[in-house]
């Protein structure tokens, strides 16, 4: 069972050998660990400045573990001797990881502490791996964080080649990410890959997805898949943990956080009719670029969708948020059950989260994202910008976001706050216009701004709009360095 990850040279200019720092484990030593359910060796295949890698190898022995009363999936004959339990990734592996490297995994380093909160190019592969669900599988779980994924499929035997495909691949993934992260991902993962555990199952396994998972899971898009397998299928556990990750989300009570907090925003812009503005310029540009199938990103209640449905031009249309409610929400507004069959057919509703990748949001003519962008905290941005400008890369993107200059004109806003109790931030017009310079130019897009509502002569209009439009040319030059 082994186990590589690769780093570069960090973006502060530090060895790519500091590597070592963050794992506490000396790129010059090999080390062995002695575990219940055998012996773990650590070691670097290559160490310099330019590029490091360390291994975990695990050396399982079938035979102590039945001997200690370990796991395995058969007790009669020799299944239990003979398995794939000393090869393929499974939990092993991560309980080898957490013991390793818990103080990386916690996001702790006491002699390089500044490269604990640094992403950095890192890469990871699982030499085997077990997976039922096949290739899309892998993909469905770490491609939504970010990643590049290879996955190599095996054969059941290379002498007999009509026997078809194995469901044991290598896969290999990659990104630049913070080594915490990575290392929490894996922890997680693995065992969900493999679908089994090598130890009972309680309350405490509640505790470590919870930890480990707090920074990622509650907005990856197949949550409760992973939920479920990580605490194998224990119905009980499985609603404690989903019920935790998802406290602070709305019920499905319309007068629950979200919406007050909405209401307040909009008893604000209501003597302007800034949400129909809003959404009346928004309709106006996606169809004047002749866009047929469109993206609702952050749909909310489906206000948006409700006028989209209503122009025959959109012929797909497809709205995703991160809350469950406000999509149930949506299609209670819109009438889903008692929609005639014409039009069901071209409306769906995604869960799903903004900031990581999602192969279902690729191919759209474009994407609206309708005052969204000011929810999200300002260090997962980048994030956000490569799920909709790199990955998804819709032909138009159509973005509107409060202008924070605006403000003094509402004389029940109090100074310097916000519209919108849950806004991260709010933007002036230099710095919405110089955000959205930048990923124009860095993944292929030209930018234009339009004002929406009433305009100010000092202050400006009360909401900014940008319409990025996808250059050919660009394009094809981001794309190419996408794949490098």
């Amino acid at each position: 069972m082994l186990l590589t990850i690769a780093a570069t040279r960090f973006p502060d200019g530090s060895p790519a050998t500091d590597l070592g720092y963050l794992l506490h484990k000396n790129p010059a030593r090999v080390q062995t660990f002695e575990q219940s359910f055998g012996r773990v060796h650590v070691f670097y295949p290559h160490a310099c400045e330019h590029r490091c890698q360390i291994a975990v190898l695990l050396d399982v022995d079938p035979v102590a573990l039945v001997r200690r009363g370990g796991a395995v999936r058969s007790q009669r004959g020799l299944d239990q001797y003979v398995n794939d339990r000393p090869y393929v990734a499974s939990s092993f592996l991560s309980v080898a990881l957490n013991g390793l490297f818990a103080t990386a995994m916690n996001g702790r380093c006491k002699e390089r502490p500044q490269l604990v909160s640094c992403p950095t190019a890192l890469s990871a592969r699982l030499a085997v791996v077990s997976c039922r669900g096949g290739e899309e599988m892998v993909r469905s779980l770490f491609e939504p964080l970010g990643y590049e994924v290879a996955i190599t499929a095996h054969p059941l035997d290379e002498a007999f080649p009509e026997w078809g495909e194995s469901r044991v691949y290598s896969v290999q993934i990659g990104q630049t990410t913070t080594l915490q992260s990575l290392l929490q991902h894996l922890y997680i993962l693995i065992p969900v890959l493999d679908n089994d555990k090598h130890y009972w199952v309680g309350q405490d396994e509640v505790e470590k997805l919870l930890v480990r998972g707090k920074d990622w899971l509650k907005e990856h898009p197949h949550r409760e898949f992973i939920t479920t397998r990580y605490l194998k299928y224990q119905s009980r556990l499985t609603r404690d943990a989903l019920a935790r990750l998802t406290e602070d989300e709305d019920d499905l009570d319309p007068d629950a956080a979200e919406a007050e907090h909405a209401a307040e925003e909009e008893a604000i812009e209501r003597p302007l009719s800034l949400n129909q503005q809003r959404l009346g310029s928004v309709v106006s540009v996606l169809k004047s670029a002749g866009a047929a199938s469109v993206l609702d990103l952050g749909c909310g209640e489906g206000n948006l969708l409700r006028l989209l449905l209503h122009d025959k031009q959109f012929a797909r249309i497809v709205g995703v948020d991160v809350s469950l409610s406000s999509l149930q929400r949506a299609a209670q507004k819109l009438r889903f059950e008692r929609m005639a069959d014409h039009l069901r057919k071209r409306i769906n509703l995604l869960h799903g989260s903004l900031i990581y990748r999602d192969d279902r949001l690729a191919g759209f003519d474009a994407a609206a994202v309708v005052e969204v962008i000011e929810h999200l905290d300002p260090p997962r941005l980048q994030a956000f910008e490569r799920a909709v400008f790199e990955f998804a890369r819709p032909r138009l993107v159509v973005m509107t976001t409060p202008n924070r200059e605006y403000n003094v004109r509402w004389e029940t806003l109090p100074a310097g706050a916000f519209r919108h109790r849950d806004h991260r931030f709010e933007w002036t017009r230099v710095e919405f216009r110089e955000w959205a310079g930048r990923v124009a130019s860095q993944h292929g897009y030209r930018v234009h701004f339009l004002p929406v509502g009433p305009e100010d002569t000092e202050v400006g209009s009360p909401t900014q709009m940008g319409v990025f439009e996808r250059d050919a040319h660009c394009a094809s030059l981001a794309g190419s360095e996408a794949v490098r």
